[in-house]
């Protein structure tokens, strides 16, 4: 049985996560940002220890992993699925807003992964979701596909270092999803976007197959629409 931490269960991508892995058979702790989402055992497993953080607190989320191991008795799966999107040229994001989405898209899953990787050993893996932007940024999205970006530099390196103890490492590069996520925006207002893929769908395929050691696309991505922001 895998003991698996899953971070931002309160979202769409994480829930859908947590979910799945429960029901097959998995030991999972959830946090999330949310905290009455989080208590609310309609939406999550009933019977998963649950831990509410701050994106903002980099200490906090770097002790994720230990209370997770702590709560489950070992830890060997990570999925981290926490993001906030903005929108906007350069030029007419503030610092604020700039700030914001960095931490929250890039520094806090670094802080996660930095707290479970002494605690993981061969054979287990790790799964953040950065995002298609990172693959294409689009214009009007400079600040977020930075952040992503820097992310996606940052667990290609933290793969490579990993290999060596057999720790998997997974850059889930997910589409933009139905689901309102775009919606959420810190800054700015988002362009028209088609339709997004769904999102169940995305997760198993996507984030949980690699998350298991099963073939998957690369980095875990989805075909997106050609010439859409991909989120």
């Amino acid at each position: 049985m895998n003991a698996v931490l899953v971070v931002g269960a309160t979202g769409t991508v994480g829930g859908l996560a947590a979910r799945a892995l429960h029901r097959q058979g998995a030991a999972v702790a959830l946090a999330g940002r949310n905290a009455e989402r989080l208590a609310d055992r309609s939406l999550l497993p009933d019977d998963c220890p649950r831990r509410a953080f701050d994106a903002y607190d980099l200490d906090g989320c770097e002790t994720l992993a230990p209370w997770a191991a702590r709560s489950l008795g070992f830890l060997d799966r990570v999925v981290v699925a926490v993001g906030v999107a903005g929108f906007g040229r350069a030029e007419d994001v503030d610092e604020a807003a700039a700030e914001h989405l960095m931490t929250v898209n890039a520094l806090a899953p670094m802080a996660v992964v930095r707290g479970a990787l002494p605690l993981l050993g061969a054979g287990a893996a790790v799964a953040v979701v950065t995002g298609r932007v990172v693959d294409a940024p689009p214009q009007g999205m400079a600040d977020y596909a930075a952040a992503k970006t820097a992310l996606a530099a940052w667990l290609g390196v933290v793969g490579r270092e990993q290999r060596s103890r057999g720790v998997r490492v997974v850059d889930v590069r997910l589409p933009h999803l139905e689901g309102g996520f775009a919606a959420r925006a810190v800054t700015g207002s988002p362009p028209k976007l088609p339709p997004g893929a769904d999102p169940a769908a995305a997760v198993e395929r996507h984030l949980l197959a690699p998350l298991a050691g099963a073939p998957g696309s690369p980095h875990g991505a989805l075909p997106g629409t050609p010439g859409a922001p991909q989120l």
